[in-house]
């Protein structure tokens, strides 16, 4: 207005002559500014590309000899740790596996080296668009998405923890799932959520009624998800550290419905299941290198947890003294976490000898507990299988079968399965850490119990225990004889990642045995991984389905498609189906009597999301596949272990009139 105003008071040359001079005077600025900022925008790039070299540079100097390594070993591969986000790389290399190389880094390096790793959120990421909010119960607009026929309405447990029963059975009827054996041969995708800065869907659901409680690990959240009608939140429980564990569930004595799960520092969460409000929290680790693994399991007003470690990741690292951490099973009050018992599977660790530069090799050390403890209220026992040992002696309790008594944790008995088997990562080939067992003294396998262990039922009245093992080795123990073997069945040698990974199935007929690769990385030797069926009396296998790469010229872009191949995952029997995940992002229905393919769904491709963050899918690994109200949920996408990223929750429904 005011310059406006003084106008009138020039002739109008005058006017012209200003009006030419502001416009001169208005270009030049916008010159000078274009310039400016072009100076300015070559300094930021400048800036970026010094620091994605600084980063390239410290991770190859101090990450890429596992990352990278060849043969690959546990460690993530680089395109793993690119899909992550910037938060959980930190969480990682501060408090996480990654803590001790985290610590030789200057503030300044890890800066870089998170920039290189994860540039495009190190900022954000536009996906984060409030999609929680948008998707809360209360903001939902109902659509046409159509859901199967609700079956199970009401408070009925569907899935209430990793085995879905106490015995870890992991079978669900048509009646519980709302899915019958000939619906799989109609199944289509439903609908998908996706989770933005996700590379790892780890966490299998726990269901109850219409509410699908799922924790998404490095989203540090547990979402109750509505499945009644188009899906949407109810509530989200946000947790200050990633979550490991899958979801169990259990009604206190008062009433109150509780779901339960372990974070990736070892604490037990109890979460008010129609709130999401949190009632208690509950450190279980014996030490720092603790991890909560397995699912704690809800039985008699009490939760039983696992405790696992993770210095089999780090100690082949010359800086880390190793070992002192050892597996856990702890009894707590599940109306208010205190610990009622600790029951641990090795004795403290002490000084054995030196390691060859005045340091001790501390041990005996290792038996992770990362099963699923399987109840056997007949006996009043608890069941669990154990891990390697990680350093000298190799304790009898390591890759073992324990008993342990309900009321206070005591080890009723024991099962070895494989002696002398000590094992830290990379302790093969040149760059052996001064950690590293000698050679004569162990087995070097690492063959964990990973699939937690099934009551079955026999018809004679007696009860097996089925345990499979890293190893490709099913052990069936009779349990009225403390353990005594009744029979074997070997699939391979087994590896480190082989073997029989994270869960069997059973069906009071049969039971359905997933072996994943199982070819030792430091060995030359092939088999082929697959689906088996075996007869629970005997071991005699039924039947086979043997799992090739599925790798036809339009699908190899699929990242290590010919190494990807096996069954890792929990599988999952739905009234006369098995289902099952591949490493190559596969997913199959098979029928239990005779093995034949009923279904099959690629999931490593892009997706629409019906929050509005972009999917995609990659491995189906460790444990997701639950159904409930005519829908089959599958998770897809596991970063870990040299797999393939993803994050996408997917569900598939039969063909409307089929």
């Amino acid at each position: 207005m005011g310059l406006k105003t003084s106008i009138p008071f020039f002739d109008g040359a005058r006017q012209s002559s200003v009006h030419n001079e502001s416009l001169f005077n208005l270009v030049r600025f916008v010159v000078v500014l274009i310039l400016s900022c072009g100076i300015l925008c070559q300094a930021d790039r400048a800036k970026a590309k010094s620091d994605l070299s600084r980063g390239e540079k410290v991770y190859q100097k101090n990450c890429a000899s596992c990352h990278d390594a060849n043969p690959p070993g546990k460690a993530s591969s680089i395109e793993s740790l690119k899909s992550m986000s910037s938060a959980s790389i930190d969480y990682a290399l501060s408090v996480g596996k990654m803590q001790t190389q985290g610590a030789s880094l200057t503030v300044n390096q890890r800066r870089a080296l998170m920039s290189y790793l994860a540039p495009l959120t190190a900022s954000g990421n536009v996906d984060k668009m409030h999609w929680e909010d948008a998707m809360s119960c209360t903001n939902a607009v109902a659509t046409d998405v159509q859901v199967g026929s609700l079956d199970n309405p009401g408070n009925d447990v569907v899935v209430g923890n990793f085995g879905f029963n106490k015995h870890n059975h992991r079978n669900l009827s048509a009646a519980q799932a709302g899915l019958t054996t000939s619906d799989f041969s109609s199944l289509e995708l439903s609908w998908v959520i996706a989770f933005p800065n996700i590379s790892t869907m780890r966490g299998q659901a726990a269901i109850v009624g219409n509410q699908l409680f799922l924790p998404v690990a490095d989203a540090r959240s547990l979402y109750a998800i509505d499945i009644s009608a188009r899906p949407c939140l109810s509530w989200v429980f946000k947790s200050d550290r990633p979550l490991r564990s899958s979801a169990s569930y259990g009604v206190l004595d008062n009433g109150r419905k509780v779901v339960f799960f372990g974070d990736s520092t070892a604490r037990i969460h109890a979460i008010d299941a129609d709130t999401g409000e949190l009632i208690w929290r509950t450190a279980v680790g014996q030490h720092p290198r603790s991890l909560g693994t397995g699912t704690p399991i809800f039985h008699g007003n009490r939760v039983y947890a696992p405790v696992s470690q993770y210095e089999i990741s780090i100690a082949n690292d010359n800086r880390y003294l190793c070992c002192k951490s050892h597996g856990a099973v702890v009894a707590l009050d599940a109306a208010t976490g205190a610990k009622i018992w600790t029951s641990n599977t090795l004795p403290d660790a002490k000084p054995v000898r030196d390691r060859g530069d005045g340091q001790a090799i501390w041990g005996p050390s290792g038996a992770p507990v990362w099963t699923s403890p399987a109840i056997d209220e007949k006996r009043g026992l608890l069941y669990i299988g154990t891990g390697e040992a990680t350093s000298e002696p190799a304790h009898k309790h390591t890759d073992a079968v324990l008993a342990l008594d309900l009321t206070d944790g005591s080890i009723r008995w024991s099962f070895q399965a494989t002696a002398n088997d000590i094992y830290l990562e990379r302790c093969f080939g040149k760059e052996r850490s001064l950690n590293c067992a000698k050679d004569k003294d162990t087995v070097y396998r690492d063959v964990d119990f990973g699939a937690s262990m099934i009551i079955a039922p026999q018809v004679n009245g007696t009860d097996l225990l089925l345990a499979g093992q890293k190893s490709g080795t099913v052990w069936a123990l009779d349990l009225d004889r403390e353990g005594e073997l009744v029979w074997r069945q070997d699939f391979g040698l087994g590896s480190a990642l082989g073997g029989i990974h994270w869960g069997m199935a059973y069906n009071d007929r049969q039971l359905f045995v997933p072996v994943n690769r199982t070819t030792p990385f430091h060995q030359q030797a092939e088999q082929r991984p697959g689906l088996h069926s075996l007869d629970p009396v005997t071991g005699e296998v039924l039947w086979s389905h043997f799992i090739d790469p599925a790798c036809p010229p339009g699908r190899q872009a699929v990242k290590n498609c010919w190494g990807n191949r096996g069954l890792s995952g929990a599988v999952t029997v739905i009234d006369g189906a098995v289902v099952s995940g591949s490493l190559d992002g596969m997913l199959r229905a098979f029928d239990a009597q005779t093995g034949k393919v009923l279904f099959e769904y690629d999931t490593v491709k892009y997706f629409s999301s019906i929050n509005g963050v972009k999917g995609y899918g990659g491995a189906i690994d460790n444990a997701s596949i639950v159904a409930a109200n005519g829908l089959l949920f599958v998770n897809s996408g596991y970063a870990t272990h040299t797999g393939m990223p993803g994050n996408i929750f997917m569900a598939f429904k039969p063909k409307l009139n089929n």
